[in-house]
């Protein structure tokens, strides 16, 4: 009877298996960066999009590129420039000759894995036309709607250093990524690993080692195991709890929106399975609670002048919330 009571509830052993087969592909060629990694594939199961910011260097394009890579899925790529226009990214109705009549001809964002290269550069007007892909997986073009790819998931890439010829991305496309990812520069020992790692492969290049290692159809499937993970109602309102705060804490201009939230409580619930459970923790939520809010707050002009980042007020309101147990 006990073995009955203490038996999972949900078999989680292919997403396990699925999870760890993607890491060790990745691992051939990219050297620490563990975090990037893990919160990469905890967005691509929980149905998110990521925004990676980091120095020139530190892997971020090529960590997005391996990870499309380990999956057997349609791959697109779009360098945002000064001069792209929405009509670059979406796609543009050609006349066709022969039947006198204009088709629509899709652009590099139909497709399954979009890496967004340098996102900050392009202007707003072409920004924006990511706004409706992002959030219902759809795009209206001359009053008709065309679905996206299922799965589908947008890799941004942008550079924190370089303002000039960049764009500040606005607040509503920001919120519409479930994870922004900070890369810091590797560790001495690390950096000394990726150098004898590349030194071994020759005349190979990175992604011809990387293997395809779960179908489209698999993502669909895990995405949807997740979406049904256990999770109690004391830690929904803790996670509300969570969110709430950003809004009356001292040192926040604007806080979170309710899409907040529901990123915080998707992600955990990933993070949770990744883990080979079948329901959240506190831990599961605490662990994503700063990559889900660091870009969706603007601080105080104050304390923005004191050089107190948003991190550190996000560590601050978690340790000013008791967490349930």
């Amino acid at each position: 009877m006990e073995e009955q009571i203490f038996q999972e509830r949900t078999d989680l052993t292919a997403l396990s298996d699925a999870v760890a087969s993607i890491r060790n592909e990745i691992k051939k060629i990219i050297v620490g960066q563990d975090e990037m990694v893990k919160l990469i594939i905890t967005a691509l199961l929980a149905d998110g999009h990521v925004l990676i910011e980091g120095v020139p260097g530190v892997a971020k394009t090529l960590t997005a590129k391996l990870v499309a890579k380990s999956v057997e899925a349609g791959f697109s790529r779009i360098q945002f420039t000064p001069d792209l226009m929405p009509s670059d990214v979406l796609g543009t109705p050609v006349f066709n000759p022969k039947d006198a009549v204009f088709e629509f001809r899709k652009g590099p964002i139909f497709s399954n894995v979009i890496l967004v290269d340098e996102i900050n550069r392009a202007p707003a007007k072409t920004q924006s036309a990511l706004l409706e892909i992002m959030e219902e997986r759809q795009a209206t073009i001359d009053g008709k709607t065309y679905p996206m790819a299922s799965p589908f998931m947008v890799l941004a890439t942008q550079n924190p250093v370089e303002q000039e010829g960049t764009y500040r991305l606005p607040e509503a496309q920001l919120d519409r990524f479930l994870f922004k990812i900070t890369v810091p520069y590797p560790l001495e020992a690390e950096e000394a690993s990726m150098l004898m790692q590349f030194h071994s492969m020759g005349n190979r290049s990175a992604l011809e080692t990387i293997q395809p290692v779960l179908k489209a159809s698999q993502i669909i499937a895990l995405r949807q195991q997740i979406k049904n993970q256990i999770i109690e109602e004391k830690l929904l309102q803790f996670i509300a709890r969570l969110v709430s705060q950003t809004r009356s804490h001292k040192s926040i201009y604007l806080g979170a929106s309710p899409r907040a939230s529901l990123g915080l409580m998707n992600a955990s619930k990933a993070t949770a399975a990744m883990q080979g459970r079948d329901f959240v923790t506190p831990d599961d939520i605490l662990s994503v609670v700063t990559p889900v809010l660091r870009h969706r707050i603007i601080l105080s002009p104050d304390k923005e002048m004191e050089g107190i980042t948003e991190d550190e007020v996000i560590k601050q309101i978690v340790h000013s919330i008791d967490v349930p147990r």
